[in-house]
């Protein structure tokens, strides 16, 4: 919400406060200050010119020589290209050496050997945006009124003397979206009293609106709707004033009627919507649901399919507005218009967002019935806009409003009391300062015995409870005055929970081995939420999604991890390594609502090393990935992990994917991505992942680890090579090796792998190297080989292995 000081002094006296200290002070008390501007700042030396003879540039096709007026004794001549310079105009002169936007300095010179003393201005030549220039001067010089005086500076004429102070209004202060409630709010902070206008509004008796419109209503829909009417209108450019204080709130200006509508909607925070009521299709308006498949052309030209969820203003039962959110272009306001319904209402806010935001028709309007309406003020503000419509466009208010729904506020009384805010806010604040304070805000108060009786205004409707009150009171009182202390009582140290100490373990072991940490988006598509799943469960799916791409809450960490691996190899880059720790959401069919789990995933792709001159480059594969999963698990402190191969999950290739064990339970998978997978998003590489149930991790039992010193005593090692069936994994041969090594066997080594020549079909070659040592003393030969014989002999009992 865009505040003028100008236009706000009218109701409270700001002029003698310095604006960066009321925004600053409206930050500290009340919302967040996103600027404070002043269009003039920084350009000098632009005045008012009249264009006194306009000819064309002898050698240009385009550009005017034109003979301007500045006040001076002499004047000016100036080269310009703009397409509506005309002669016996008033426009907006740049001097030599002024500034204009940009710091731009202006100097004289020549264009096409003509000298040019100045330039005359487009409005976005003086910093305004594009978006509120009015569309007539869009592409060329403003003009400015006939009345305006050569060689006065433009400033005033414009309002870009003026200080705009922009608020970043919460949803919860929609009061603030409107001039008049923003008044009431630093009126509060200074303690300065609040001068409101209330236009009479002058009626001619002769007609009654009810003569001319029939107007009903579903109160669920639209609990008040009201129509007035203004006819023998002339619509026209509305005068400056008005258009000053509309751009400088970031609105284009269109004519008298529309221009009136929201400077209403900026003054009272009421939307309104003017129907051109000679094109309505009949005499009457209704206000209902719109039917499934029913048509309407908006404003912008666009034509939309409505729901059955979407409100419509419907004329003999044909849809002419999108209630709350935009007009349609069959009733719009046009130079033909002679007879204005003016429409002020309070939509169903729940209705408004759904279809603004399906509709993508985020406006001032819609922002406001969202947010909520000062339902005391709906009549206040639609007698206000039809009076000014009238005088602007030189027609007469019909006698009588036309009520198709009409809902009076109930007063809210909410009791308090000095005790209660002092005990929550630490203070020492009387019964009268708190009434004091009350009062400010515009809040009649009662006393009975201790308690305090507020009585809240229509305006202020978001305070519904004594907790409002309260931060009411801490608000004016102001934060900085509210006593600190110290906590009471002995300080407990804070430390994390054993949960939150292995996460961020594992963050850091991943980190350590050259992952990155990636954040994706909680929400994916249905299909990619329910690939690589560790859980079985239903999909979570979101009953308002933003948008198709992010309909339901993901059950897995690596679909997106893949997007993130995409969105790199769309920019050439290749090598990617990426971790993602965060929770997952899976639905049991009984469940209303999904568990979240913690999962860690991690994706790898691309070169570990690149190529040099004295190495050869280094590839990810299956192993690699492999092992930093294994040096994870391990430094976390889990024991008998094993790696099962699996063609459990169909997003994986069916013959690079393991299950990852952990005391015969499954707590992940690692491997390749499947090919179709891989086509799916054209990555031209292999991509590798990993994904692990951190939530079962962290339940695992833990192992400590426990350094001990090298042992000071030579080792002893055993090489033997094994031919074994295909089907025979290394993790059962290392398996076995293990179990019957004996107390001395502390590594075992898996060194060579041959499949062909000289091997039988059908069967594998591994060949191992067993790592005995004894930190006490040295070992004998003898016990070595006792203990290497007994693993040979397990391994031809078991495995049926031929020892090489």
């Amino acid at each position: 919400m865009k505040v003028s000081t100008k236009w706000l002094n009218e109701y409270i006296p700001v002029a003698d406060l310095d604006p960066i200290a009321l925004s600053e002070k409206i930050e500290r008390t009340a919302v967040e200050v996103a600027s404070t501007t002043r269009l003039a700042d920084g350009l000098k030396k632009i005045v008012v010119g009249h264009t006194l003879e306009v000819k064309d540039h002898p050698n240009s096709d385009h550009l005017h020589i034109c003979q301007v007026d500045v006040g001076e004794e002499e004047p000016l001549q100036i080269v310009c290209g703009a397409p509506n310079i005309k002669a016996d105009q008033k426009v907006i002169v740049a001097l030599p050496n002024s500034r204009i936007a940009g710091n731009v300095k202006i100097k004289r010179g020549k264009m096409r050997g003509e000298v040019s003393e100045g330039m005359i201005c487009a409005l976005q030549e003086l910093g305004f945006s594009e978006s509120v220039v009015p569309k007539e001067f869009a592409d060329g010089i403003y003009v400015l009124p006939a009345d305006a005086k050569p060689g006065d500076a433009v400033f005033d004429y414009l309002g870009m003397d003026e200080t705009v102070i922009d608020l970043d209004i919460t949803p919860n202060r929609g009061d603030l979206l409107s001039m008049r409630g923003a008044a009431h709010e630093i009126a509060a902070i200074y303690d300065r009293e609040v001068t409101l206008t209330h236009p009479a509004v002058i009626e001619d008796q002769t007609t009654s609106v009810t003569d001319e419109l029939t107007v009903t209503a579903d109160p669920a829909l639209a609990p008040t709707y009201l129509i007035r009417t203004i006819k023998n209108v002339t619509v026209k450019e509305s005068p400056l004033w008005l258009q000053t204080r509309l751009w400088n709130a970031g609105i284009r200006p269109i004519n008298n009627i529309v221009d009136v509508t929201n400077y209403i909607l900026l003054d009272y925070g009421q939307p309104l919507h003017a129907f051109d009521q000679a094109k309505l299709p009949a005499k009457e308006l209704t206000v209902r649901l719109a039917r499934a498949g029913e048509v309407l052309t908006t404003l912008d030209g666009e034509k939309r399919t409505l729901q059955t969820e979407d409100i419509v203003i419907t004329s003999n039962d044909v849809p002419v507005a999108l209630a709350g959110t935009m007009g349609g272009l069959e009733t719009e306001i046009s130079e033909q218009t002679t007879t204005v319904a003016l429409e002020a209402a309070v939509f169903n806010g729940h209705h408004i967002r759904k279809t603004s935001r399906r509709e993508n028709l985020h406006s001032e309007a819609s922002m406001r019935f969202e947010r909520g309406i000062d339902q005391g003020a709906v009549q206040e503000a639609l007698d206000a806009a039809a009076q000014l419509i009238a005088d602007l466009g030189e027609g007469q208010v019909v006698s009588g409003t036309a009520i198709g729904a009409e809902t009076k506020p109930k007063e809210v009384t909410i009791k308090t009391s000095s005790a209660h805010i002092n005990k929550v806010l630490g203070t020492e604040l009387t019964a009268e300062d708190i009434c004091q304070i009350f009062a400010r805000l515009g809040f009649e108060t009662k006393t009975k015995e201790a308690d305090i009786l507020v009585l809240v205004p229509t305006r202020r409707w978001d305070i519904t409870i004594e907790a409002d009150l309260v931060e009411e009171v801490a608000r004016i009182y102001g934060y900085d005055n509210l006593p600190t202390t110290l906590p009471a009582g002995k300080a407990t140290p804070g430390s994390y929970t054993p949960a939150q100490k292995l996460i961020r373990d594992a963050r850091q072991i991943l980190e350590a081995s050259g992952l990155d940490q990636a954040i994706s988006y909680s929400l994916t598509t249905t299909e990619k939420a329910t690939r690589f799943a560790l859980e079985n469960g239903r999909p979570t799916k979101l009953d308002l999604p933003m948008s198709s791409e992010h309909t339901t809450a993901r059950m897995n960490l690596a679909s997106g991890l893949l997007d993130d691996v995409f969105y790199n190899a769309s920019r050439s880059v290749n090598d990617v390594f990426l971790y993602e720790q965060g929770r997952v959401f899976v639905r049991k069919d009984d469940e209303v609502r999904p568990t979240e789990i913690e999962h860690l995933a991690g994706v790898l792709t691309g070169l570990v090393r690149p190529q040099a001159w004295n190495e050869a480059k280094v590839v990810v594969d299956f192993y690699y990935v492999k092992g930093i999963v294994a040096n994870l698990l391990a430094t976390l402190g889990l024991k008998d992990i094993t790696y099962k191969a699996t063609t459990t999950y169909p997003e994986m290739h069916p013959g690079r994917t393991a299950e990852i064990v952990v005391n015969g339970e499954v707590i992940g998978f690692l491997g390749e991505i499947h090919p179709v997978i891989q086509k799916e998003y054209k990555f031209k590489q292999r991509v590798y992942v990993f994904e692990l149930n951190l939530t079962k991790v962290i339940a695992l039992p833990k192992q400590t680890e426990v350094y001990t010193p090298i042992s000071k005593y030579p080792s002893v090692t055993r090489d033997i090579a094994l031919a074994v069936a295909d089907n025979v994994t290394n993790q059962q041969l290392v398996d076995c090796i293990k179990q019957n090594g004996g107390n001395y066997l502390t590594d075992v080594k898996l060194f060579d792998l041959y499949e062909g020549e000289h091997i039988t079909e059908g069967f594998k070659s591994l060949a191992y190297t067993l790592v005995y040592s004894d930190p006490n003393g040295t070992l004998q030969d003898e016990v070595v080989t006792k203990a290497f014989e007994k693993v040979q002999a397990k391994l031809i009992e078991e495995y049926n292995v031929d020892i090489r």
